[in-house]
C-alpha cells in the first residue's frame, strides 16, 4: 500500500477538484489517501495556505501541486 496525504481545508473547492482527480486515478487497492487539514497546525498553515491542494507522499516528501490532471498524477505516482 502506497500512502499518500492531500492537504486540504474545509470549502476549498480546488481542493473537492483535486479529490476528483484522485478518486478516479488512484485504485484503492493500491494507495491510501489522508485528508490533511491544514487549518489545525499552524507550520501546515505557514507551508500550504497559499499553495493547497497539494498532494504529498511522505515516503519521499514528494510533493505535487495544484493544478494536476490524470497525466500529472501518473507522472507523480511514477516518479517523474
Amino acid at each position: 500500500m502506497r500512502f499518500l496525504e492531500l492537504m486540504t481545508t474545509e470549502g476549498c473547492h480546488l481542493c473537492e477538484n483535486a479529490i476528483v482527480v484522485l478518486q478516479a486515478g488512484l485504485s484503492s487497492e493500491v494507495f491510501e489517501v489522508d485528508l490533511v487539514d491544514i487549518a489545525f497546525d499552524d507550520a501546515l498553515m505557514d507551508a500550504y495556505a497559499t499553495r493547497i491542494p497539494v498532494l504529498r507522499e511522505p515516503a519521499s516528501g514528494r510533493e505535487l501541486g495544484w493544478p494536476f490532471g490524470p497525466e500529472e498524477l501518473e507522472a507523480f505516482l511514477d516518479g517523474r
